[in-house]
């Protein structure tokens, strides 16, 4: 068994990742508070605050013009990788709750990036289905139900294009994968880990970042 070299994630050490990452500005900092106040109940769907920044960081790394995000929430990550997209860059974002997703349209005005985004209020499958085929898409983030996983990804990955990134939230699942009589979504999210790790069409790894992340690049 390998020892981690991860130190205890305090509030404290936790308080200087933040600090040490580029800030949040004034509109994604509204766009988090918005969404405790109005849907306190379901705040943790939100993306943890140091992935926006990550979000972003990707977009720019990779020189993406073409993203799809799967999962919507209020806002919070589609506006993180809006904003790092160039002024022609385009990004599908799928979800099914008008609710929710009307957050997210006011911080997408507030920050002028509302014409980067095409929102699409459907199930995520059929959206997907619905796409062009053959490999367009730079770059991916999928941060949905998790009993979709697998095929949000049997959707996506053969339009990557290659050398295109997919991100794939929660792929720790509160650390809950770990265990072979998993059930509901600890269960679904352990066999998509499974499914990306013999998927031969794709360069992977599984990061200790929030709630796991992981990083597939087409090959």
């Amino acid at each position: 068994m390998h020892e981690t070299k991860n130190p205890q994630l305090t509030p404290e050490l936790y308080q200087y990742v933040l600090d040490h990452n580029p800030p949040l500005d004034a509109v994604q900092r509204d766009l988090v508070a918005s969404t405790q106040e109005t849907f306190a109940d379901v705040a943790g769907l939100q993306t943890a605050p140091e992935q926006a920044p990550l979000l972003s960081f990707l977009v720019m790394l990779t020189g993406a013009r073409q993203i799809v995000e799967v999962g919507t929430f209020t806002g919070f990550s589609t506006l993180a990788l809006a904003r790092a997209l160039p002024a022609d860059g385009r990004l599908i974002a799928c979800d099914v709750s008008e609710e929710w997703t009307a957050l997210g349209r006011t911080a997408w005005a507030a920050a002028g990036v509302a014409d980067r985004i095409d929102l699409r209020l459907a199930p995520a499958i059929e959206t997907l289905r619905a796409l062009p085929e053959g490999p367009w898409i730079d770059l991916a983030f999928l941060d949905a139900d998790k009993g979709g996983y697998l095929g949000y990804w049997e959707e996506l990955v053969p339009r990557l294009r290659p050398g295109g990134l997919l991100v794939v939230d929660n792929t720790l699942f509160h650390g809950d994968v770990v265990d072979p009589a998993a059930v509901g979504s600890a269960a679904a999210v352990r066999a998509f880990n499974d499914r990306v790790a013999a998927d031969d069409r794709v360069d992977h790894v599984l990061l200790t970042v929030a709630d796991g992340l992981t990083l597939a690049r087409r090959r």
